[in-house]
């Protein structure tokens, strides 16, 4: 399948809560991201400082890894959510939680201005994001909420969900627009590194028994926990169930993603 790759320019941004900010980047070819689907992982490229361009890596599909860049070139890859698109604009967006300086894409975000770079990488074409059901539950902390809002977005108004959201206090519960009936459970943690409560809070939810299907996006240990709860206690389907974690606590994301990917496919 054909890869997009395009370097982009920031139009402009805006801070949706005090910890989530959407950044707007335009193009020439824009245009090419109206044939992904909105709510798709994509993976940006982060230029280092100092470097005003994107120099795109060449993967190696053999080696599944990045073949090497000079450092004074070389870009951090990260994996985001294609959040958006106004063609009329010339558009995409995407939202970043915003932590400082702890992070590559988070102090990018956060320092990012009208001009500066960013690289865009997708995979050319539509695909299914979620299987069709009547009654949704959707699981996430911060750093999945992007691909939540896009699912729930898409949905019609014969169509129920169970929405379980942790963000870091009150401040940070976001609009979120749907025609679906939702019940939206936000709960708060303010240190996320150092654990979480979702998985608890998730099993003492009632979950829908007919119809249904499971959208899961969050650390490491809580999306283990959850798909081990709803696969072997509750046993859901494979086809029931999409599970997959965003980040390990404790590693960045390009050294765990060996072990976030190989634990996802041990358990589909």
């Amino acid at each position: 399948m054909k890869t997009i790759r395009e370097e982009l320019t920031v139009t402009r941004k805006e801070y949706i809560t005090p910890h989530y900010i959407r950044v707007y980047l335009t193009g020439k070819n824009v245009h090419l991201f109206d044939n992904t689907t909105i709510g798709i992982n994509n993976k940006i490229a982060i230029p280092p400082k100092n470097c005003s361009k994107v120099y795109f890596p060449e993967y190696d599909y053999e080696k599944m890894e990045w073949k090497p860049l000079s450092e004074e070139i070389r870009p951090s890859i990260r994996t985001y959510t294609h959040r958006g698109i106004d063609l009329e604009k010339k558009e995409i967006w995407i939202d970043f939680v915003a932590h400082g300086e702890n992070g590559p894409a988070s102090a990018w975000a956060t320092n990012a201005k009208v001009g500066d770079k960013l690289g865009v990488m997708m995979k050319d074409g539509k695909s299914e994001l979620y299987a069709k059901a009547k009654n949704y539950v959707l699981v996430a902390d911060s750093t999945g909420i992007p691909v939540i809002s896009a699912i729930l977005e898409s949905l019609s108004e014969d169509e129920k969900a169970v929405c379980l959201l942790e963000v870091f206090d009150k401040d940070e519960i976001q609009k979120i627009h749907t025609k679906a009936d939702v019940h939206f459970i936000w709960t708060y943690n303010q240190h996320p590194e150092k654990g979480s409560d979702l998985s608890a809070i998730f099993q003492e939810l009632t979950l829908p028994v007919i119809s249904k299907f499971g959208y899961v996006a969050a650390e490491f240990s809580t999306v283990k926990d959850i798909r081990n709860y709803l696969r072997k206690d509750l046993r859901w389907g494979q086809e029931e169930l999409y599970a997959y974690s965003y980040w390990k606590s404790g590693i960045a994301e390009d050294k765990s993603l060996t072990e976030r990917r190989s634990e996802k496919e041990t358990t589909e």
